[in-house]
């Protein structure tokens, strides 16, 4: 008897809504198989249903907790999936290979490479429930660079923080692999490296590290940015474009050339009728002034990243919201609100406190700077 059991599979559906910790304590029913490896099936359910629904199917095996935190999610994973194709596809970090199924689909032959071999035979097993075919490699990304002698039209990486680096700097060299060391490895054998990076991950160094960088994908879901997603090629112009992504959102992506911000010039005003919050994959990218410009919105203050304007832009990739000033003494007690606070002494917790305000509902409370001074802002 196994994890795939009837029996045992019937009891893991009767208990997916149970709570783990108490399912810990008990003993399981099944000789042969653990409540621990009981509670890791109910889990990775738990987690398919919210960040890959595909793997809800009868037969799947799930992998410990750590490995479905690492994955990509369905979503961000079919997004990138729509810009690569080619012949040949290889993954030389495949993980659970949520990516990998999906950046796969328009290429004639691909490889996964992983270097933990139960992960990997998980993956292989899902796969031939799924009906996707590839092949299979149990071994170090290092020792497979050292021995492949093929070229492939896409590689695809996810490096993995090493979990004894404490630093708040995200660099490249604190991953496994260290893009750094194999960069000019990876570009002899291959005509396009595609690299997923935290979003902590500072966008300028990025830059100066990886000099066959073309394109950089900042991936936000639900105004959360997931993933900065770098590709890389032998032969560019040297042009960098950038596509700032907010999924699940009306908001268009915002496409811009890393110069551009270099140059642009932002305008400034007082707060008019209309204010402009950018989505966090703009706030990301930085590109404060160029979003001045490309809009036609001014700016607060220039560390502010509020704008405005009389006329409302429906194009703008963030939230809008019609909006007054008002003093500080108009702010009752009690009231609700959802509160943000940028550039400006109070943090949002303190201002609740201090105006005896309730978190949340559907008006808006702004504390932010204009070239002015302090302002609140509240939602018509």
């Amino acid at each position: 008897m196994g994890i795939l059991d009837k029996e045992v599979q019937g009891y893991i559906n009767a208990h997916l809504n149970s709570d783990l910790h108490s399912l810990l304590l008990k003993t399981s029913p099944f000789r042969e198989v653990s409540m621990q490896e009981i509670v890791q099936q109910i889990k990775g359910r738990q987690v398919a249903q919210k960040k890959f629904p595909f793997l809800l199917k009868d037969g799947i095996i799930f992998p410990p907790q750590l490995n479905l935190e690492q994955s990509s999610s369905e979503k961000t994973a079919l997004y990138k999936s729509e810009i690569l194709k080619g012949k040949k596809f290889v993954d030389l970090t495949s993980g659970f290979g949520i990516d990998a199924y999906y950046l796969s689909g328009d290429f004639e032959n691909v490889l996964l490479v992983e270097q933990n071999s139960e992960l990997l035979e998980i993956v292989k097993h899902n796969w031939k429930i799924l009906g996707k075919t590839a092949k299979f490699i149990n071994q170090k990304l290092e020792d497979f660079l050292d021995e492949n002698q093929e070229n492939f039209d896409v590689i695809y990486l996810d490096p993995a923080r090493r979990d004894n680096d404490k630093n708040k700097v995200f660099l490249l060299e604190d991953l496994s692999p260290n893009i750094l060391e194999i960069q000019e490895k990876l570009m002899m054998i291959s005509d396009e490296v595609v690299i997923k990076l935290s979003p902590l991950i500072d966008l300028k160094y990025l830059v100066s590290v990886l000099p066959g960088i073309f394109r950089i994908d900042i991936i936000a879901l639900k105004n959360e940015v997931k993933e900065v997603v770098a590709f890389l090629a032998k032969q560019n112009s040297g042009e960098i474009i950038c596509n700032c992504v907010n999924l699940e959102s009306r908001e268009p992506t915002f496409t811009f050339k890393f110069r551009e911000e270099e140059i642009a010039v932002a305008d400034y005003s007082e707060p008019e009728r209309f204010i402009y919050i950018p989505n966090n994959s703009i706030l990301k990218a930085g590109v404060f002034n160029l979003i001045s410009e490309k809009f036609r919105v001014k700016k607060f203050h220039p560390n502010s990243h509020f704008y405005t304007s009389n006329e409302k832009n429906d194009d703008f990739p963030g939230r809008i919201i019609e909006m007054e000033m008002i003093d500080a003494k108009q702010i009752k007690k009690k009231e609700q609100f959802n509160i943000i606070s940028k550039n400006y002494p109070l943090k949002p917790e303190e201002i609740k406190k201090k105006y005896a305000l309730k978190d949340g509902g559907e008006r808006y409370l702004i504390f932010t700077q204009s070239k002015k001074g302090k302002i609140i802002l509240k939602s018509v």
